[in-house]
């Protein structure tokens, strides 16, 4: 076969490629979590923050080792006390990749209705960067403050 007549991609093919390699780093971030929060939940070893470790401040995401123990535990309310904002967002990351497992498997496709969607769309990926830096940092002082 030659280069000529090799068929194109098709935009399903193209989609599908963006699924799985999404599902890729979905997963990976998960099995980190997993390997890191069984260490820690068996033995008592965990990482120290580096953060902390030079400011004496919590980051916003120390309490994450001890909030993924609580949750291979089964404790939910200990899960979100250790830190909320991880909490929430492993919840999102968690939808999100069931999600995106369905449409890899060939199952339909979940979004947004459509007015929401075009809103978050337009909205440039550096700004949703700039966004969650912002929240880490509102959240970082607040919980240091109070």
């Amino acid at each position: 076969m030659t280069l000529e007549s090799a068929p194109a991609p098709t935009p399903y093919r193209a989609k599908e490629f963006v699924a799985r390699s999404a599902l890729t780093y979905v997963g990976g971030f998960f099995a980190l979590g997993l390997g890191i929060s069984t260490l820690y939940a068996t033995t008592g070893v965990g990482a120290p923050c580096p953060f902390r470790t030079m400011t004496g401040w919590n980051c916003p995401l120390c309490g994450g080792t001890r909030m993924g123990a609580a949750l291979l535990h089964g404790d939910v309310a200990a899960a979100f006390a250790f830190n909320p904002l991880a909490f929430i967002g492993l919840g999102v990351v968690t939808i999100l990749g069931l999600l995106w497992i369905v449409e890899a498997a060939g199952g339909p496709k979940v979004r947004p209705p459509r007015r929401i969607a075009d809103r978050l769309v337009r909205v440039h990926p550096t700004r949703w960067l700039v966004i969650g830096l912002i929240v880490a940092a509102v959240y970082t002082v607040l919980r240091n403050l109070l």
